[in-house]
């Protein structure tokens, strides 16, 4: 058994739900930093580390069966920056949990390990699935109440022109479809908004620095800023008005 100064051998897996997350860094920053942080002095993190773009809901990852393939051959620990990273399924989670390959997670660097870390881990992942299903039934029913306003939801995915549109008309349309598209992300934030302020994050900033720890995209794409968070909430505001 390991002490708790002996150096410790890690493999390490990043997750982010969309292509644009992965390709602007979006969220890999801070987990990296996550990751960083929960290092020893002497901890052995090997490299390269394994980024996955998927989301959090399948269970099917290729880059997550390579990291736990080498931390099979290599002996090392799966290391991921914060538990719904892994996954926010309970059962998923807990077989992982209950494999044959020791996981540890940067946001819980205290945990044990055994049976009592096992159980601690396990009612994490009941409390990140049930966050996860609160977050997908208040968004469900925030779009709800959209749509009996009167708010449009969805774009046109059938109607094909019979002549090549006006390009000066295109662009402006394409600039409203843009424009609209963004509205309804800033919208469907709404509810996630909500809740990291009825945990105490309540300044610009600190809606900034919570939606990054997220992961979650921004309606333009941008890196979270205060500014970022202000225009998301105008947006909305005009989709609710």
């Amino acid at each position: 058994m390991k002490t708790a100064t002996e150096p410790r051998t890690f493999v390490a897996y990043l997750r982010v739900s969309t292509n644009q997350q992965g390709r602007s860094g979006l969220g890999l920053e801070a987990q990296q930093a996550a990751i960083d942080a929960f290092l020893r002095p002497g901890d052995r993190l090997l490299t390269p580390p394994y980024v996955e773009v998927e989301s959090g809901r399948k269970a099917d990852r290729p880059k997550l069966r390579e990291a736990i393939a080498r931390c099979r051959a290599t002996g090392a620990v799966l290391l991921v920056a914060k538990l719904d990273r892994l996954s926010r399924n309970l059962p998923f989670l807990r077989s992982l949990i209950d494999g044959d390959v020791g996981v540890a997670f940067g946001d819980m660097p205290h945990v044990p390990a055994g049976a009592m870390g096992r159980f601690i881990l396990t009612q994490m992942a009941a409390v990140a699935e049930l966050e996860a299903g609160l977050i997908s039934e208040r968004t469900k029913a925030a779009l709800a109440a959209a749509k009996a306003r009167g708010t449009k939801l969805g774009g046109d995915r059938g109607h094909r022109p019979e002549t090549p549109p006006d390009p000066k008309v295109g662009g402006c349309a394409s600039g409203a479809a843009r424009s609209q598209a963004a509205d309804r992300a800033a919208f469907r934030l709404l509810p996630v908004i909500a809740e990291i302020r009825a945990v105490g994050a309540t300044s610009l900033h600190q809606l900034a620095a919570a939606l990054t720890e997220r992961s979650i995209p921004s309606p333009g794409g941008t890196a979270w800023t205060a500014t970022a968070v202000r225009r998301t909430l105008a947006r909305a505001q005009r989709v609710t008005s």
